[in-house]
């Protein structure tokens, strides 16, 4: 039985980065109790850089010239040495180890895009580079006995993220209040029904018996609405068409089902958190190199702060159980 994916996808650059999701949410599953592998599959390594210090990111190379990082456990199957190797898992806290990122990792999307076409030849190296990125994950998570791998994913609909998505068991998307976020959606939706169809035709062609692949269901568990710069009682008149039309276009454009003109952001269960900028945090966190919602006032977080913190604390908690409970998770702490 294979560990739960799950992965988390926007599809244009901006959205979602300030508050990194996938960083505070593997903190906060940790914090609650679940084993958690974070991964970085963005070539631009935020999430990477979120985790680890500088002295930190050095440390991942290595004199052999095969980094420590998931470009790393791909060099064999690169090269064409061999297959996947082991990932380097990186200690964050007792129940969190990050694979890191690597900017190098752009250099496997032309054997990805070329083996997305070869498998339908039933090529046997082809299926284990398409594969590649779940089975290093899976691995990595039976080491760390993990309860769930998170990833983090760039805004680009590649042979990187394809290969990510096929891997992962559920998609969240971050949205914004605008236009773009709606316009995202309408291509997001339709183009991972196809990769879905299109791996599903794949699979049945694996030459190889007792090479493990993901299902790549690839279900969609819901969406994050990022509020930047707004009161989530009043939002700012001119984009409340926008937030009024988010949940029927999920619906439409993700779920391929019909829309229902009465569902609302409060009431839509796709809708898995309203979270606010938290733009007041983001620099203390990031000097203090910690999750927001773990800042204290040694860091800065004084008066407002304070206040600050405990409301980012209740949203990523709520919005962890929401995600828990719908990727089939054990019950958190």
């Amino acid at each position: 039985m294979s560990i739960p994916v799950i992965a988390f996808f926007n599809n244009r650059s901006g959205v979602g980065t300030s508050i990194s999701m996938v960083y505070h949410l593997s903190w906060m599953f940790a914090d609650r109790g679940l084993r958690v592998v974070a991964t970085d599959l963005d070539p631009q390594v935020k999430l990477t850089g979120a985790f680890l210090d500088d002295d930190q990111l050095e440390g991942l190379l290595t004199d052999s010239g095969d980094p420590r990082t998931i470009f790393g456990a791909l060099q064999p199957l690169k090269r064409g040495t061999g297959d996947i190797v082991e990932a380097h898992l990186e200690p964050i806290a007792d129940n969190l180890v990050l694979i890191p990122g690597d900017m190098a990792l752009s250099a496997f999307e032309e054997p990805l895009s070329t083996a997305w076409s070869s498998c339908m030849d039933r090529e046997e190296r082809s299926f284990r580079i398409t594969s590649a990125f779940w089975r290093v994950m899976q691995k990595a998570g039976e080491r760390h006995e993990a309860d769930v791998i998170m990833v983090d994913l760039g805004p680009n609909l590649g042979a990187i993220n394809r290969a990510a998505v096929i891997a992962a068991d559920y998609v969240v998307f971050a949205l914004g209040a605008d236009l773009f976020s709606i316009q995202s959606l309408r291509i997001l939706g339709p183009t991972l029904r196809r990769w879905c169809g299109e791996w599903q035709d794949r699979v049945t062609r694996n030459p190889v018996a007792d090479l493990p692949l993901p299902t790549g269901r690839i279900a969609p568990l819901g969406y994050v609405m990022l509020l930047h710069a707004l009161r989530l009682d009043r939002p700012v008149k001119p984009i409340e068409r926008w937030i009024a039309e988010i949940p029927g276009a999920f619906a439409e454009a993700v779920l391929d089902q019909a829309p229902d003109p009465a569902v609302t952001l409060d009431t839509d269960p796709k809708c898995l958190a309203r979270l606010k900028d938290y733009r007041s945090l983001l620099s203390l966190a990031q000097e203090a190199q910690k999750p927001m919602f773990f800042l204290r006032a040694a860091d800065g977080a004084l008066g407002a702060h304070s206040y600050a913190v405990s409301d980012a604390y209740r949203d990523f908690k709520a919005m962890a159980s929401k995600i828990a409970a719908g990727a089939g998770l054990r019950e958190m702490a």
